[in-house]
């Protein structure tokens, strides 16, 4: 393994060290806004990875020119890029978008009904009212509420 080698491909390298650093975050992070953080520091991972695979060095955008019948004229010599994983991309940040205002407002009532953003805090809270749930309806429910 050389330096050229890793120069040649350092989007692969970055696409790496971008998804374990996001991993990392969801995994260790105990409040929820970083989470949702790290969750987005793995998705621009994911989109740069498929960016990087969609690039064709040397191609062109896929615009074939056409005669005055309207028949396309391609030329076999031109190498084209593909515009499938550019267009993917383009609707995964429009739902990465769509998904984080989701988790961040769903983080906002969580913060109204626990007091807290803390997921240790937040398992506390819920252990605790279960517990004392149990102990006033548990008969009802045979002993498991």
């Amino acid at each position: 393994m050389t330096l050229e080698f890793f120069i040649g491909h350092i989007n692969y390298w970055l696409f790496i060290v971008l998804m374990m650093t996001g991993f990392y975050i969801v995994v260790s992070a105990g409040n929820l806004v970083k989470k949702v953080v790290g969750l987005n520091i793995f998705q621009v991972a994911v989109f740069m990875l498929y960016i990087s695979i969609g690039k064709v060095t040397g191609g062109t955008a896929p615009i074939f020119p056409t005669d005055m019948m309207g028949k396309i004229k391609a030329d076999p010599e031109i190498v084209y890029s593909n515009p499938l994983p550019h267009v993917l991309i383009l609707t995964a940040i429009v739902v990465g978008i769509a998904t984080t205002s989701l988790a961040l407002a769903l983080i906002v009532r969580i913060r109204e009904a626990y007091n807290t953003i803390e997921e240790d805090d937040i398992l506390e809270i819920d252990a605790r009212t279960a517990r004392a749930e149990n102990i006033i309806h548990g008969e009802a429910m045979g002993g498991r509420a």
